[in-house]
């Protein structure tokens, strides 16, 4: 079974967690144990450690989760009504690509189950594992990274924390829609790989950018399977990372609030923070990070693709190429546009959907401008 790769928690640990208040989150959250796993029927979330860090080309091969693990649970959580397990952790495999493979298979099995697996990595390349476990569900999967870079390599190269998304990209079967990068730096990528996004109709975000606005942010979030945080995106003054030094990046706040979008997309059901060096300074915002999700997850409302869009609002834009169809949520006032299904085209998409979009994305259409990520989805779909 699956669950057979997942390593208890140790006592150490344990003996920490029953010292903690009732009031505390670590209190109420059921831990994988040398007596019993915690029974996923009864689980929302399930938070996963891979000590996993061969991918880490600076040569830091320990992963240490326990000091992550004690600031999350030394939280208090909100009103939540979400029942969250531990898991434990996936030890390293005689490979990586062994690690890989369990790490597919665990998130796979709680994909199913309609559970959300938050992985504590862990090298970044453990992305990868991620999206393939989402190849026995038959679905295209749009993955969202929150990084600096946008961690192409070459065709040939062992797949690391820098290298992973190439291989997203190129490996069979491939089941990857969209690939978006929030905050990319831009001295840090080449034009060429610039330009290659572009030229995959992928998106992208410059931290600035996304700094300026942030709620550009949410919309991306919401059209997301997998979310997957380098934590080196975070500048070094708000993060602790000191080893690998980053003067510019989001801070605490902003990389709480994409968390919080994250956790409150309907479709999310991955999430990773990955690339951290085992500081307990680091360990403060990436509990904070997986706070902010689980927050986010409370508030979620069950809106398209799960709930029905028949009371949404309607409204058409003409445009000079054809009729811009977008709805409005009667609960949330959000937007969302619709893809049409082209009959005598090759359509990935099997029929009309809607990609969320922004309201000022409905103002620019009324004002005759075609949205980019609406343009670049139709693209994609009948490629």
């Amino acid at each position: 079974m699956e669950f057979d790769f997942l390593e208890p928690l140790s006592e150490e640990f344990l003996n920490y967690v029953l010292g903690l208040s009732a009031q505390n989150l670590g209190s109420k959250i059921v831990l994988h144990t040398n007596e019993a796993i915690p029974d996923l029927s009864k689980i929302d979330i399930a938070i996963i450690g891979v000590l996993e860090n061969r991918g880490d080309k600076s040569g830091n091969v320990d992963v240490d989760l326990d000091a992550i693990r004690k600031e999350l649970y030394g939280m208090f959580p909100g009103n939540w009504n979400v029942t969250i397990g531990d898991l434990g952790n996936i030890l390293p495999g005689n490979s990586k690509e062994d690690t890989f493979f369990a790490l597919k298979k665990i998130a796979s099995s709680l994909i199913k189950r309609k559970i959300v697996p938050l992985v504590i990595g862990g090298s970044q390349d453990l992305t990868y594992a991620l999206y393939r476990g989402y190849d026995d569900l038959e679905q295209m999967v749009n993955l969202v990274s929150i990084d600096s870079r946008f961690d192409f390599g070459k065709e040939n190269e062992t797949i690391s924390s820098d290298s992973f998304l190439t291989k997203i990209i190129i490996d069979e079967p491939n089941n990857l829609f969209n690939f978006c990068n929030i905050g990319y730096q831009t001295y840090y990528n080449s034009q060429e790989e610039i330009d290659l996004i572009e030229k995959l109709f992928f998106d992208a975000y410059r931290l600035g950018e996304v700094s300026n606005n942030i709620s550009i942010a949410e919309p991306v979030f919401r059209d997301a399977d997998v979310v997957s945080i380098d934590l080196n995106s975070v500048k070094s003054s708000d993060s602790g990372n000191f080893t690998v030094f980053n003067p510019n990046g989001f801070n605490g706040k902003e990389i709480c609030t994409l968390s919080r979008y994250a956790g409150i997309s309907d479709k999310v059901s991955s999430f990773g923070v990955f690339n951290h060096n085992n500081s307990k300074q680091e360990a403060v915002i990436i509990a904070q990070i997986f706070w902010y999700f689980i927050e986010g997850y409370h508030y979620r409302s069950n809106e398209y693709p799960f709930g029905s869009r028949e009371n949404y609002l309607k409204y058409i834009v003409p445009l000079e190429e054809e009729d811009l169809v977008f709805y409005k949520s009667d609960k949330t006032d959000r937007w969302w546009i619709e893809i049409p299904f082209i009959s005598k085209a090759s359509n990935k998409l099997k029929k009309n959907t809607l990609l969320p979009c922004s309201y000022e994305e409905y103002l620019a259409a009324c004002n005759q401008e075609m949205p980019e990520r609406w343009w670049k989805a139709q693209r994609k779909n009948i490629i």
